[in-house]
């Protein structure tokens, strides 16, 4: 085994530093193996794009939901909606069945008015329940 020598400036004294020996033939025939990986393909996720309902589509759904004529549900909805419009103003929590519970989760104002970020919990009784139209008299 060789053996190297340092010596330091400061006190003098010689050290002796062992050299590493050289490695010999290593057996890896009895080290376990490892599974080779083979490619696979990883789904994505899409975002959804969903069609955007506006106003002009949302009365006639409530009039084909309803039955009532177009110039009754009207005022209504557009009442709702006002008072949606300022519930959300005022950052209250709302609990509207069957739309779900509807809380703002933060909110940051902008030149050309606000923006905010809503969490809607709808439960699973309540989604895709139709009403049905009151029966005519």
């Amino acid at each position: 085994m060789a053996t190297a020598t340092k010596t330091s400036s400061k006190s003098k004294t010689t050290v002796k530093a062992p050299a590493a020996a050289a490695v010999s033939k290593v057996d890896t025939d009895s080290a376990p193996k490892a599974a080779t990986a083979s490619p696979s393909v990883v789904e994505t996720l899409a975002p959804v794009v969903t069609d955007e309902l506006r106003k002009k589509e949302l009365f006639e759904l409530v009039v084909e939901r309803s039955g009532m004529k177009k110039k009754d549900v009207k005022p209504v909805v557009e009442a709702m909606l006002a008072v949606l419009g300022d519930a959300l103003s005022e950052q209250r929590e709302m609990d509207l069945p069957p739309l779900g519970k509807l809380k703002i989760q933060r909110g940051k104002e902008l030149s050309d008015g606000r923006a905010l970020v809503l969490k809607l919990r709808q439960k699973n009784s309540q989604l895709n329940r139709k009403t049905t139209p009151p029966a005519a008299d």
